[in-house]
């Protein structure tokens, strides 16, 4: 008896183990062939189910064609809202066909186009002339246009139409949807009202800040076409396509004018920055100036005075106001240089930061080279012998009227035992070595420079922009194609200009041209005219430009230069210098400095 309940309890749990193992075994193996198969059923069911959707949405727009009207005033037309293509052709990825290039690419283009353009004027105006404004240039020189850079910011335009299509698309969306939220009658369907603000919510979430297609949600591409739907539905409801226009007409208004004034805004806040010393300068001037008003007589000169005069070596020269930009240029030259040894530095600023810069470098020796700290106030001759020409300029700028920058004019006059010297301006630094330079062969001319003539580059300057070649006497005397060339890095002949007198050909010009409208810009198209055939071309590398005004400057055309110039309002110790930039200035500077660090001056 017993065995035979063993017996059966057996089978019974053997029967329990088949019947659930049994379906295992069958599915698994079921599974296998089911995969593949299953895989392609599903996708071509979403294949299917696209295609109606699509087929749902064309059928939709057909309709919606045949019964609105296009306005006669033509802002955007019925048929770009509702077309077909537009529907078909929000898959990411896809170009727009020509046709939709050129309505709506077109003239946004040549505008964009047209106002970097001008931009690029305005930036080198400020580098060169050290003020002229932005409006004035855009004002003055419109017609100025470089056919090179055209065909570079054109071929940038095209590339940009393909990597943010879908986001312009979307944000046209979001635009005729708030005009039909605008103009919607108060008897309107509130239905569809408030179905156009949810839409209009949804796009700007999926949109944001996403500049190009890529950045999109993969949610927009429904959004979009949740959207063009919304739009239709509004179109049959408001058939008034002259209302349409208008208030679109309307809104672009508005947003050029917009537009217009943030120009004119942000120019004048650039300007305001350039013109504004950083409170950590005044901190940085003040302090010195009490530690040197400290220093007993003997301690306040500086050593190795012996090689003031010796001809046989390089000699520099820098006005400036600026002590942290003059202490840039003179550890970037001497760091880049083969024989420091040989340099002397003659630094001549104003007799209110005369205290400062000379206990800057007191307490900061440049090494091996030489230097000097000189007050202009010194030159007596300057005020007796000459005019004064930098108080006829009739602007409020400080960089137009800044003695300093008119003193280059007096070259000879300061540095009378020198037979050459290398100007260098406070905003340059110095990367190369340049003993190169006092090898050069001048030609029997009085100055050597880069040239700014090439229409392809950033720094492209031409002679009509500054001078008013209308004027009889300009016409006779100067050639409004002549090449143009840069002050920043100069190398002056000087006993060739004590032999053509150049000083009095430049005093001169700025009577005439305080007599007649002549130039304008300040001192560098008095350059132009002062130095016209006296003027030797060095080779582009010894001197780049575009640093404060062009954040395109390429890396390697920096790399390979001796001097790099940020030229421009974008200086590199303010803040709205360009970032990338101003670690090439910033490494000259030892910012633990304790002064640096008590004024909160950082790199």
């Amino acid at each position: 008896m017993k065995l035979l309940r063993r017996c059966q309890r057996i089978l019974i749990l053997s029967l329990l183990s088949l019947s659930v193992l049994a379906p295992l075994v069958l599915v698994s193996h079921r599974l296998k062939t089911i995969t593949s198969i299953g895989r392609r059923e599903f996708i071509d069911d979403l294949s299917s189910r696209k295609r109606r959707d699509v087929e749902a949405l064309n059928s939709i727009e057909q309709e919606a064609g045949e019964s609105l009207k296009e306005p006669k005033p033509i802002v955007f037309e019925d048929k770009n809202f509702q077309s077909r293509e537009g529907i078909n052709s929000l898959e990411f990825g896809s170009k727009p066909s020509n046709e939709q290039k050129d309505k709506r690419f077109e003239d946004g283009g040549e505008k964009k186009h047209s106002s970097k353009e001008t931009g690029r004027h305005d930036s080198n105006l400020h580098a060169q002339s050290r003020g002229v404004r932005d409006v004035e240039i855009e004002i003055k020189y419109p017609q100025h246009n470089r056919s090179a850079t055209k065909r570079d910011k054109n071929a940038h335009i095209a590339q940009s139409r393909s990597v943010d299509y879908k986001v312009k698309e979307i944000k046209d969306q979001l635009i005729r949807a708030k005009a039909y939220l605008s103009f919607a009658p108060p008897g309107s369907t509130a239905h569809l009202m408030k179905e156009l603000r949810q839409r209009v919510k949804e796009l700007e979430h999926a949109v944001e800040e996403v500049t190009e297609d890529s950045a999109l949600p993969k949610s927009a591409l429904q959004k979009m076409k949740n959207m063009e739907s919304s739009l239709v539905k509004a179109g049959h409801a408001f058939p008034d396509c002259s209302a349409m226009s208008s208030k679109l007409r309307a809104m672009t208004e508005n947003a050029e004018e917009q537009v217009r004034m943030q120009k004119k805004q942000t120019t004048y806040l650039l300007n305001l920055a350039a013109r504004t010393t950083p409170k950590g300068f005044h901190c940085l001037s003040m302090r010195l100036t009490s530690e040197y008003f400290a220093l007993q007589p003997p301690e306040k000169q500086l050593l190795e005075q012996q090689k003031l005069h010796d001809s046989k070596l390089y000699h520099y020269a820098v006005f400036s106001d600026n002590v942290l930009a003059s202490a840039v240029v003179v550890n970037s030259t001497i760091s880049s240089a083969k024989e420091p040894e040989k340099i002397v530095f003659h630094l001549v600023t104003n007799s209110l930061n005369l205290p400062a810069m000379s206990m800057w470098f007191s307490l900061n020796p440049p090494g091996k080279a030489t230097i000097e700290v000189l007050s202009m106030e010194h030159f007596k001759w300057l005020s007796t012998e000459y005019d004064l020409g930098w108080k006829m300029q009739n602007s409020s700028d400080p960089r137009f009227t800044s003695e300093l920058n008119y003193l280059r004019f007096y070259l000879p006059n300061i540095f009378p035992s020198l037979d050459k010297i290398i100007l260098l301006d406070h905003d340059v630094v110095v990367q190369k070595d340049l003993s190169g330079l006092w090898h050069l062969d001048m030609k029997g001319k009085v100055n050597a420079a880069v040239e700014t003539c090439l229409d392809s580059e950033v720094s492209f300057l031409r002679m009509d922009m500054f001078i008013n070649f209308s004027d009889p006497l300009i016409t006779e005397k100067f050639d409004h194609k002549a090449c143009t060339w840069a002050f920043g890095m100069n190398l002056f002949d000087l006993r060739r200009w004590r032999e053509k007198n150049i000083t009095a050909l430049y005093h001169n010009y700025l009577r005439l041209s305080k007599e007649r409208p002549m130039l304008k810009g300040g001192s560098l198209p008095l350059g132009w005219v002062t130095f016209y055939n006296q003027t030797t071309a060095v080779e582009r590398r010894w001197h780049v430009l575009g640093l404060g005004h062009d954040s395109t400057v390429p890396l390697d055309v920096i790399e390979k230069a001796a001097v790099i110039h940020y030229d421009g309002v974008r200086k590199p110790w303010l803040d709205i210098g360009f970032g990338e930039y101003k670690e090439l200035w910033s490494k000259h500077m030892d910012f633990n400095d304790p002064y640096l660090q008590q004024c909160n001056i950082h790199g």
